[in-house]
């Protein structure tokens, strides 16, 4: 099985410090890359092509949101906003999938 390919987008360094050891310890995951702002998401995403992108939604600059639709649009896929259970909120992007080689 292929690990789970995964960019982390977020502007606080701790944060993203802690978050990747965390990642580091689960089985089938890799974090192949992390950014401090929306624009390096979007240059990382392109180039890195990760399976998962972990996004701060409030960084400087582009922030995670505009980023999340630049990238869904690129890719011809969504992204939807929706109000979180605890208060917080949800933001995913559905992007085509490949078909498997055969």
């Amino acid at each position: 099985m292929d690990s789970i390919r995964i960019l982390i987008a977020d502007d606080h360094p701790l944060f993203r410090d802690g978050l990747h050891g965390l990642l580091d310890s689960v089985p089938d995951t890799e974090v192949v890359g992390e950014a401090m702002d929306g624009q390096e998401a979007i240059a990382l995403a392109t180039s890195l092509q990760p399976d998962v992108i972990l996004m701060d939604l409030k960084m400087p600059g582009v922030n995670g949101l505009q980023a999340m639709r630049e990238r869904a649009a690129e890719l011809g896929g969504v992204c939807r906003i929706e109000p979180g259970a605890t208060g917080g909120t949800h933001v995913w992007a559905r992007l085509p999938v490949p078909p498997p080689e055969v």
